[in-house]
């Protein structure tokens, strides 16, 4: 079997040419021999994301390729979002929201699949969606996890709005707040500095992070409840009806 190295370099290679067959055909080959869509997703197309992020940010590639090889990047995420082995749904609860750009969007495009593959209640929102909507919303399907991902250095004060209003208004005082991707990884302390609650570098970091903070637990110098009761799980609930300024959605969690 060719090694995920060997798959990558191969991966790239059609990616920055423009080969948009040449790169699906190659990833559906090697889930065909066996290689799940989630490693795929973690291991080739999140490490092609950055690849493409890093170069265009230090001028090595022009628009033309950053924007055909993000594209074709897409595609192949789309394609592999069908191929992802599913876990039955668990009851927790997750918002994912970016910042601007093909790349943010992909990249929170991919957390979205792959924590709805874990069996997670997933909403994605993308982009562009005001912090008071967000908020209302979270309230309504009581969520469990925020995750704000690929904010540029010009969406940190709208997150910190979000978070600051989050944490004033109080209606999701159990919900987590994950930052990554973006700003967040290039500026150290930044999630502190905005009082989110976890940062995550990377696909994997993001997993890792959720994994072992299970539950809030608030910082001290915020006049917040203390830790958490788990919400008792598995409890299916009825579909809730969200009013958000004149229009009304009915949302299935």
């Amino acid at each position: 079997m060719m090694k995920m190295a060997e798959l990558f370099k191969q991966y790239l290679e059609h990616v920055f040419r423009g080969k948009r067959h040449d790169a699906r055909q190659l990833i559906v080959d090697a889930e065909d021999r066996g290689i799940s869509a989630s490693k795929l997703l973690k291991m080739i197309v999140w490490p092609a994301m950055e690849q493409i992020d890093r170069l265009y940010r230090e001028d090595q590639i022009p628009v033309l390729i950053e924007h055909m090889a993000t594209r074709i990047n897409r595609m192949v995420a789309d394609e592999l979002h069908g191929m992802l082995a599913r876990a039955p749904k668990d009851g927790r609860r997750m918002i994912v929201v970016c910042g601007e750009g093909e790349s943010a969007e992909l990249g929170a495009q991919i957390v979205a699949d792959l924590f709805e593959a874990e069996g997670w209640n997933v909403w994605f929102l993308g982009e562009g969606v005001p912090n008071d909507e967000i908020l209302q919303f979270a309230a309504k399907i009581k969520c469990d996890l925020l995750c704000v991902y690929g904010t540029v250095a010009a969406g940190v004060a709208p997150t910190r709005n979000l978070v600051d209003m989050i944490r004033r208004v109080g209606a999701c005082d159990q919900m987590q707040i994950l930052v990554g991707g973006g700003v967040f990884n290039r500026a150290d302390g930044l999630c502190d500095e905005i009082k989110a609650d976890m940062f995550a570098g990377s696909i994997n970091d993001i997993f890792t992070a959720v994994e072992e903070h299970p539950v809030r637990i608030p910082r001290p110098d915020m006049p917040e409840p203390g830790r958490r009761r788990k919400r008792k799980a598995h409890q299916p609930e009825p579909a809730v009806i969200t009013k958000m300024r004149t229009a009304t959605i009915t949302v299935e969690i």
